[in-house]
């Protein structure tokens, strides 16, 4: 006769566990002194949690962006322990500390890597408008919150500065203000403004730019199968074409002129143009960064890894609205950055936080690239 089998995947119950230390106190029946034995490494207070618990108090605000009293109720219901709000934050301090090391490494990185992916987006702090910065790569995330949007938040946070490869972004101006770099365009964005015009202006050469950037997309990606560049004569005709469509395109969008009251015009400066003609001198002026991913195939085509952390750190305002205080904001920031560098690594979050407190933090390595 043979056998019957039926499994049952569960999870036991769950309890704080409490593990006494004792260190034993003597006295030397020669000389009188006394002599204490020690206590295991990081057992410091007669009364403490261990790593385990600050882990599991840091992980779920940091990485599921549940709130404090939320966290503490979490315990409560599984562990039957509640952990006092107190301690939950002093868990998130003691790991922005822990992380600091893994910090430095990642911006000293980014600082030498080939393409970084740089963005910026708007955060609520103590109800006042502050700004998130991130730059990154696949394997890489450092984030800043600062009440600058500008190039002051950008020294501050030390990467740009010292940065010589491709900064991937959205044109913003004053990314353009780092000149030891060199620049590449978004074109995700370009694509959505090119339909904006296409749709709302019905001008052809939108359509026209449109399908030859996707063109030139898809020719890169097969190409980089087998080679490291395109063919000069297939880089000649691309660019042809796209001198072409801009071309269509001012024609189609003859510049005004200055309107005039006699001899003397009635505003001051250029007169203002349509967003199609901005576009347009955008692509223009700026067609080795537009067309930056077919010249170098370590370029990508767009900012999604900028703006896919961005969208990340968007979703704890849309949880909790806003950060209480600038220090609060700056810790999280650091986490945040840790765990989502640890995720990009294929590294558990939860072991990466364990670790920290655990004294080793997760540090990329250099040859990560």
């Amino acid at each position: 006769m043979g056998h019957e089998e039926r499994q049952v995947f569960d999870i036991p119950a769950m309890r704080i566990e409490v593990t006494a230390h004792q260190a034993e106190i003597t006295i030397c029946p020669h000389c009188g002194a006394e002599n204490r034995g020690e206590f295991p490494d990081g057992v410091t207070q007669p009364v403490q949690y261990g790593s385990g618990v600050k882990t599991w108090a840091t992980y779920f605000p940091n990485q599921h962006y549940v709130s404090v009293e939320r966290t503490a109720q979490i315990f409560e219901d599984l562990v039957e322990h509640r952990l006092c709000e107190a301690t939950i934050l002093k868990s998130g301090e003691e790991l922005t500390e822990q992380v600091g090391a893994a910090e430095e490494a990642v911006k000293e990185q980014l600082r030498q890597t080939e393409v970084i992916n740089t963005d910026e987006s708007g955060m609520r702090v103590k109800g006042k408008l502050h700004w998130l910065h991130v730059a990154s790569n696949e394997k890489l995330t450092h984030y800043q919150i600062h009440a600058k949007r500008g190039k002051e938040a950008m020294d501050e946070a030390g990467i740009l500065p010292n940065f010589t490869g491709t900064m991937m972004h959205d044109h913003w101006k004053p990314y353009f203000g780092y000149e030891a770099c060199s620049h590449a365009l978004c074109n995700i964005h370009h694509l959505r403004e090119l339909k904006f015009i296409e749709k709302q202006y019905d001008q052809a050469w939108a359509a026209d730019m449109a399908a030859l950037l996707l063109e030139i997309k898809h020719v890169v990606e097969q190409t980089a199968k087998q080679a490291s560049c395109l063919p000069s004569k297939q880089l000649k005709e691309f660019e042809r074409r796209y001198a072409r469509i801009v071309n269509k395109g001012y024609e189609a969008n003859p510049r005004p002129a200055p309107q005039e009251n006699g001899d003397k015009p009635t505003k001051r400066g250029r007169p203002k143009q349509t967003p199609a003609l901005n576009l347009l001198d955008r692509f223009r002026d700026f067609k080795p960064q537009v067309l930056a991913f077919m010249y170098d195939f370590r370029v990508p085509f767009g900012n999604n890894q900028g703006e896919q952390d961005v969208r990340m750190m968007k979703v704890k305002q849309k949880v909790s609205g806003s950060f209480r205080t600038v220090e609060g904001a700056g810790r999280f920031a650091r986490i945040r950055g840790y765990i989502s560098t640890a995720r990009k690594n294929a590294v558990n979050a939860f072991d990466a936080i364990k670790n920290a407190f655990d004294g080793k933090p997760f540090i990329p390595s250099a040859e990560i690239e």
